[in-house]
């Protein structure tokens, strides 16, 4: 049996870890588009998060990024980047807290990666996202919303835009999802529904109303040349829409709905407010939160739980509404010994 040296018995067994460029390269190249399979699009926005953070921390640390080391970033760096965020380039809180967000999924990756770096991992994540009031969500009532679909026209436009329209309160879809259905995403039979493909390239399937279906089979049989890998709701020029094509679409909806629902003039009505629209009266209807977040692809359910939120604060204004004016509430007053009682807990 063949004996090892005495060298090497005695080397070490060292692990060099990798180097904070080496982990930032990983982490876009491999974990975010490979692993994770995030949309470029929202690669982009870690990637700009990064710059900005690379750029503060250069200026900072008086050394180039490459030459950074993963110790480097620590709460204090941290702190004083989201503080430049606010202070210098006048980043929303919502931004602000977006940016942090890039950095600790960052942080979450070396941890895997690195085990040794977990003590810095650790105090990294202990910098808190900031707490903001949320404005209370736009939605359209059921008359608001059927005024802006309309009634589809004899034109060729006028036939795509409601069909759009209808699809996107149908399904509460974002714009990208909308915009990027196939005419194979289709299914009218046995179960009318369409095929979505959301964020983190995740796919659901939403049911279809039978309005929708009738708006769906017109404008298949209006263009019969559509393959089943053309897209659904094509341009002039038969491609893709475009996300502000879609809300040109719309801006000149509300414009026109304007005229029997007043209520919309002046409003700033979104892609997103219809999704907002499609929630709300799914949850007025009854249908449980479970289901909305489905129906929505929402990945946490705290965020479907923000319509209940607004339902509520929508009722109170109601249940406020319904009260006489005249009529002045009495506040209660307890008797001494209570309020002695009280105050011995």
């Amino acid at each position: 049996m063949p004996t090892l040296g005495r060298a090497t018995m005695n080397k070490p067994n060292q692990h060099k870890p990798p180097s904070f460029g080496a982990l930032v390269q990983s982490f876009f190249a491999d974990y975010l588009t490979q692993q994770r399979g995030l949309s470029a699009r929202t690669v982009a926005a870690y990637r700009d998060a990064f710059l900005l953070f690379l750029e503060f921390a250069q200026t900072q640390l008086h050394k180039a990024p490459t030459a950074m080391q993963f110790s480097d970033l620590t709460p204090a760096l941290i702190m004083a980047f989201l503080d430049h965020l606010e202070v210098d380039r006048h980043n929303s809180i919502r931004s602000r807290n977006a940016r942090l967000a890039a950095l600790r999924t960052f942080l979450k990756f070396v941890a895997h990666k690195d085990v040794a770096s977990l003590h810095i991992v650790e105090q990294a994540l202990g910098v808190p996202m900031k707490r903001f009031e949320r404005p209370m969500l736009g939605f359209l009532t059921r008359e608001e919303m059927l005024a802006v679909i309309g009634t589809p026209g004899v034109g060729w436009v006028s036939q795509r835009d409601v069909l759009l329209l209808a699809l996107m309160y149908n399904t509460g879809a974002r714009v990208s999802e909308v915009i990027g259905v196939k005419v194979a995403d289709v299914v009218l039979a046995p179960a009318a529904c369409v095929h979505l493909h959301g964020k983190g390239r995740k796919q659901r399937s939403v049911p279809l109303w039978r309005s929708t279906v009738r708006l769906l089979r017109a404008w298949l049989r209006l263009n019969p040349d559509l393959d089943p890998a053309s897209a659904l709701l094509p341009n002039r020029e038969g491609q893709a829409m475009t996300r502000s094509n879609v809300t040109q679409r719309l801006s000149l909806a509300v414009q026109a709905a304007t005229r029997t629902q007043p209520s919309l003039a002046g409003r700033r009505i979104s892609p997103h407010t219809l999704r907002h629209s499609t929630a709300m009266h799914l949850l007025q209807s009854g249908v449980d939160i479970s289901v909305i977040a489905l129906w929505l692809g929402h990945e946490s359910p705290t965020t479907t739980h923000q319509y209940i939120e607004a339902d509520l604060a929508m009722k109170e204004k109601a249940l406020s509404r319904l009260q006489d004016p005249g009529i002045v509430a009495r506040r209660f007053r307890a008797d001494d010994s209570l309020l002695d009682f009280l105050k011995t807990l």
